[in-house]
């Protein structure tokens, strides 16, 4: 039986992956010091290490677990945290990831997954979609970490043979992303119109993103334990979607009636993004199927229920 290590694996996209892991046969253990992960979302039958990537002891749980397969999205992953206190950005995102390459180089781990971000990478696009060769000019701190570890893997892959996929995400959406935190406008949108809370939109409604839904997500993970060595893979649907859409498209799951109101946009977010798949879809067969209004659908649902509980 394999044996998979998923840190994160206590936060919205990491838990899905634990799940379908686990689903697949998996042995499965989760690193998470439960900064923004929910005890909630932890699978039962996964291994349960409450610890944050950058401590010593990460070995420990290397040499315990020995694990075939690391998939990594722990992250400090607030765009605006990144811009006012950068140092924090680069000691969780690139020392942190580093502590978790040296592991998994020293205990013989066969390739690490890194969840990556299209939406900060690239900065400002001059094309749309963007393509994985568009130039990188990222408007944060969060989207340069993210860079320079997915540099990091390329430098272990020509130093020691390491194997690794770099996946770079959307706006990915759906069941357990946290409502209250800085990313996740359906998460956000669907808890305060289900409360009766005035949503509010950071510039004018125009910013735009692409969003793709988390079961999506979880088909590009879980092909990528056997696909796409050494490749940077971008994933979305290759459409823009507005802010004001997406607020519209909430609205009419939850059947509310309300208009929101706009504060002034954020320091360190683009305008607008849209990710060309059609690598993904060439060299591992992943594209989305999920539309927008189902799984904004299934979304709120999710958070109507959680609110009756």
């Amino acid at each position: 039986m394999k044996s998979a290590l998923v840190t994160g694996g206590a936060g919205f996209i990491g838990s899905h992956i634990v799940d379908a892991l686990i689903d697949d046969g998996f042995t499965v253990s989760i690193v998470d010091n439960l900064a923004t992960g929910k005890e909630r979302n932890i699978n039962p039958s996964a291994h349960f290490y409450k610890i944050d990537i950058r401590d010593e002891k990460l070995s420990d749980v290397f040499d315990r677990e020995k694990p075939d397969i690391v998939f990594h999205l722990a992250a400090q992953m607030d765009v605006r945290k990144s811009v006012e206190d950068p140092s924090y950005d680069a000691d969780v995102n690139v020392r942190g990831a580093i502590n978790l390459l040296e592991n998994s180089k020293r205990t013989g781990v066969e390739k690490l997954l890194f969840s990556s971000t299209g939406g900060a990478i690239y900065g400002e696009p001059e094309t749309f979609p963007v393509k994985e060769d568009h130039p990188i000019r990222p408007l944060s701190p969060y989207g340069l970490t993210k860079f320079v570890f997915e540099n990091y893997l390329g430098l272990y892959e020509r130093l020691y043979g390491f194997k690794y996929t770099v996946l770079r995400y959307p706006n990915v959406y759906g069941p357990r992303q946290d409502p209250h935190g800085e990313a996740g406008v359906v998460a956000i949108f669907s808890q305060q119109m289900l409360t009766g809370v005035q949503p509010k939109i950071f510039g004018d409604g125009n910013k735009t993103r692409d969003y793709v839904f988390i079961e999506d997500i979880v088909k590009a993970n879980m092909i990528c334990i056997e696909k796409g060595e050494g490749e940077i893979l971008n994933l979305g649907w290759g459409k823009e979607v507005k802010d004001i859409e997406i607020f519209e498209a909430v609205r009419d799951a939850v059947g509310a009636n309300v208009e929101p109101f706009f504060a002034e946009p954020r320091l360190g977010e683009i305008e607008r993004i849209s990710l060309d798949a059609s690598k993904a879809e060439k060299i591992i067969g992943w594209k989305p199927t999920i539309p927008l209004k189902e799984g904004v659908r299934r979304a709120v649902e999710f958070y109507r229920n959680l609110l009756a509980k």
